[in-house]
């Protein structure tokens, strides 16, 4: 049983997600990964996701696998119902979770049933392989990564803040290269893919 919800900018699809969360009668309990955007300056957008999520009376368990231990981290995601992974570099995140060699157990997990969400660099890592991501993120950041292949939860690869600012030039430039060669999926920061078992839709906030 595969369910996924992936989007740009959860902030503006929090009306998808308090529906998909009725649907679906999510267990109010979520292990919150912020751990991409360790890199980057602007990082508001975990402080909005993780609030909007308490405010949805979800207990929120706040996790930075960078720096916790990996027994810890596997422990975690073991246990909780649903795991959300938050924005950033996808290529440091990547880096982190082979790091604490967390993929074998989060792609078991959500065959398991663990629901998955993943915002910007957490939809992306959803794919077979994040290269494509290389336009919009710096690959310097995790000078430690080797090889790109991802979770490969889907046969799809988001892009996501499809023509949003300041990604309106680096999302364009992805789509021209890569459209022929992936199946991309361009998501606004108002869109997000549904992934019950293997069937995938986008939906768009009203």
């Amino acid at each position: 049983m595969k369910t996924l919800f992936l989007c740009s900018y959860f902030a503006e699809v929090q009306p998808l997600f308090e529906t998909f969360a009725e649907q679906h009668e999510l267990k109010k309990k979520i292990l919150f990964i912020p751990t991409a955007g360790n890199v980057e300056e602007y990082r508001d957008y975990i402080d909005e996701g993780r609030d909007i999520l308490a405010d949805l009376q979800f207990e929120v368990d706040l996790l930075d696998i960078a720096t916790a231990a990996e027994a810890v981290v596997r422990e975690k995601i073991s246990q909780t119902p649903c795991l959300y992974i938050s924005g950033g570099n996808t290529f440091y995140l990547l880096q982190e979770l082979k790091r604490k060699n967390l993929l074998p157990l989060i792609r078991e997990r959500i065959n398991q049933g663990m629901v998955y969400i993943g915002e910007s660099a957490g939809a992306i890592i959803a794919s077979n392989d994040i290269s494509y991501s290389q336009i919009m993120d710096d690959k310097s950041l995790a000078s430690d990564l080797t090889d790109y292949a991802a979770l490969g939860l889907v046969d799809f690869s988001v892009l996501p803040h499809w023509g949003e600012y300041p990604f309106e030039e680096a999302t364009k430039q992805t789509a021209d290269i890569y459209d022929q060669k992936i199946n991309l999926i361009k998501l606004t920061n108002r869109q997000a893919v549904l992934t019950t078992r293997d069937k995938s839709i986008v939906v768009s906030s009203p």
